[in-house]
């Protein structure tokens, strides 16, 4: 993807749902806000194809060209994650079945079965014609495919076929996956692959997750096939992404997906008014960001208020729409579009609301949009492409969040309850991702398939259920070679297949922790920690879970304060070649966690100022395109806040004000400080 002049900003605008025609005073207004980019055509197949076979274009060059005429770039959407009513009506059998085999009904969007030969067909003609039309039209600039794609819980006879062949070119013989699923308990071998039982009360947790892992695949096929279909039409230098409906989900794999994007895209939605701390945006992002090492789009944030009922109208308050948008930015986000340009006037998103209310006139957050792009006008060039380096890395397991669903480490009910966990492998990896950002240091995500993890000093290890030899020996390896982890209870624990292994826990990680455990037990209650080791308080305090940790060359940190589990450590850590891995075998307080994990960063020369901000500041650092340090100080608040300037002299970009190393610096409420060194 070439490198962009500017942040790209804007929204997402649908002239063909507004009650009357304004295109021309929507795009002046849009201008004057300082927009430079608007996303299209995403959300109405019908337009584009109202009859079977007739494509209609009309209706959308209009807009383009008006747009052009702006200087707004346009970003085109393939509009295929809602079916035209009469598709449906021609071919019903391509709506998704979940499992049990129920139908879906017509009606709402995301809900056919995207491996439907029919489906696929009509969508590669559809996709085919929208990109060869605009592939000269010089303002389009790129192309989203579909839209918050996900497996759409799809079960019908094609997926499950195409399953089956799956697992017999995994594993080639039905023998080979009766012995790695161990399909003889309870005695369901099977002899053929004809004899395949559908998922649909699958009790093998092999099976499960393969089941997870097959619907991955079919989002990640899914999208690789009509990213590679947009290529083979459209100009050179029009990307191609995908918006990421959020991030960290079950059934979409956001690692391989990314392979066959150009840039990826995320759509961030998060909490206002006195709920909003800029944490969703930072993780959200950081998390994008990992996916291809490399700057992201936000394809849809907050506007105004965000939800499918009037239950829940939040809107920003004064300054928070501005601080949002800097908040992404310095997570390396290249692109602010907000979803979406006017509020819908009916349908089930009536009550997200753009940029302009249902009355279409300039309001509160109109002027504040304005205020952030012609800002973005002047300052955008030494924001965009922002370099982001940092040196501690939080790994994520699709496998093990799904895995630990099968088998929960914790449950909000009585034994045999079927009762929802009250913590399981997603709040695990968010408090520490919050713990990080609680205590101003970056993170990226890592994959387990990322060829080498040496670029980190810290290494994050939530909860690894899930990992194969290759990958637990890369760990040790990281370890014996220099590098620092701090790892979660339940690692290391199964193999690839979600069987338990069969020799003594932590298995292949015995020589990296030191330590070696055979039994384990849920907490019924909070227990302490023997004379609060790490200081925390009335916050020392564990749950849910406890290993009873062997200690054989490792160091026990702390102990479980009770008259039975007194007798094994709860934290341990172990020197291992030139590196350590300290390890929490229990589910550790918020407040015990950000001690344990300032313990770890302060001992690999990770810590400094930023751990002395005032707590409603976060500050996050970065090299912009003309190699300057770039340095946000963001205030989540609303009060003043006060603090020592560290960093070398330079210039807050926003003001245009000079600010000295060691003087006091003032952030306002709501408000950001942006300093780009001399």
């Amino acid at each position: 993807m070439e490198l962009l002049p500017n942040v790209l900003y804007g929204a997402a605008y649908y002239h063909e749902y507004e009650p009357y025609e304004r295109l021309d005073q929507d795009v002046a207004m849009m201008k004057k806000a300082g927009f430079s980019v608007v996303r299209m055509g995403e959300s109405t197949w019908s337009l584009w194809e109202p009859e079977d076979g007739h494509f209609t274009y009309a209706w959308m060059d209009r807009v383009v060209d008006a747009m052009g005429k702006a200087g707004i770039k346009v970003i085109m959407g393939t509009p295929t994650y809602s079916l035209p009513v009469w598709l449906y009506h021609e071919h019903p059998e391509m709506l998704a079945r979940p499992l049990g085999g129920a139908p879906q009904f017509y009606g709402m969007r995301q809900n056919m079965d995207t491996d439907n030969p029919i489906f696929r067909s009509y969508a590669q003609r559809l996709v085919a014609h929208l990109v060869e039309h605009y592939r000269n039209n010089p303002n389009v600039i790129g192309w989203q495919v579909d839209n918050e794609t996900s497996s759409n819980g799809a079960s019908n006879p094609d997926v499950f076929a195409g399953f089956v062949h799956h697992l017999q070119e995994k594993f080639g013989t039905p023998q080979n996956l009766n012995k790695a699923w161990f399909l003889n308990y309870w005695g369901q071998d099977i002899n053929n692959w004809n004899e395949m039982p559908t998922p649909d009360s699958a009790q093998s947790t092999g099976y499960k997750l393969e089941w997870s892992r097959w619907q991955q695949m079919r989002v990640t096929n899914y999208l690789a096939w009509q990213a590679a279909l947009v290529r083979q039409y459209r100009r050179p230098d029009q990307f191609v992404t995908t918006d990421f409906a959020g991030a960290m989900h079950r059934d979409v794999n956001e690692f391989e997906v990314a392979k066959s994007l150009d840039i990826a895209a995320d759509n961030i939605y998060h909490g206002t008014q006195d709920n909003m701390d800029g944490w969703a945006q930072a993780e959200h992002g950081d998390f994008t960001r990992s996916l291809k090492h490399s700057n992201y789009l936000i394809t849809e944030t907050n506007a105004q208020t965000t939800d499918w009922t009037s239950a829940f109208q939040y809107p920003p308050y004064d300054g928070q729409l501005r601080l949002d948008a800097y908040t992404d930015l310095s997570s390396g986000a290249n692109m602010v579009e907000y979803w979406h340009w006017g509020s819908i006037h009916s349908g089930q998103e009536t009550y997200w609301k753009g940029v302009l209310s249902h009355d279409l006139e300039p309001n509160r957050a109109y002027a504040e949009v304005s205020r952030i792009g012609n800002e973005l006008r002047r300052i955008g060039p030494h924001l965009v492409d922002l370099k982001i380096s940092n040196q501690v890395g939080i790994l994520w397991s699709t496998d093990s969040l799904n895995a630990i669903s099968f088998m929960p480490f914790s449950s909000s009910g009585p034994q045999w309850a079927s009762a929802q966990p009250v913590a399981d492998y997603g709040t695990l990896v968010s408090q520490i991702h919050h713990t990080l950002y609680r205590l101003n240091v970056g993170a990226d995500f890592v994959f387990p398939e990322d060829p080498d993890f040496s670029r980190y000093k810290v290494l994050i290890i939530p909860a690894l259920y899930i990992a194969d030899d290759a990958l637990l020996q890369k760990i040790s390896d990281y370890v014996e070679n220099g590098g620092h982890v701090l790892m979660t209870f339940k690692s290391g624990f199964a193999n690839e297949d979600s069987a338990v292994r069969w020799e003594r826990a932590p298995g292949p990680l015995r020589k990296a922790t030191g330590f070696s455990y055979q039994e384990f037990s849920s907490l019924e209650h909070p227990l302490a920690l023997k004379g609060d080791p790490f200081g925390a308080g009335a916050e020392n305090k564990v749950s849910y879970w406890a290993e009873f940790l062997m200690p054989e060359h490792a160091t026990a940190l702390a102990w479980y304060d009770h008259p039975f589990f007194g007798r094994w450590p709860a934290i341990t850590r172990n020197s291992f070649g030139s590196g350590t891995l300290t390890y929490e075998g229990t589910y550790l307080s918020d407040e015990l966690q950000r001690r344990v994990l300032l313990d770890v960063l302060t001992r690999s020369g990770l810590t400094g100022p930023d751990q002395s901000l005032p707590a409603p500041v976060h500050v996050k650092h970065g090299t912009n395109r003309f190699n300057k340090r770039v340095h946000y100080y963001l205030n989540y608040s609303g009060s003043a806040q006060q603090f020592v300037y560290p960093y070398a002299d330079g210039v807050d970009l926003p003001t245009a004000h000079p600010i000295a190393h060691g003087k006091t610096v003032t952030v306002q409420p709501w408000d950001v400080i942006i300093v780009e060194e001399n």
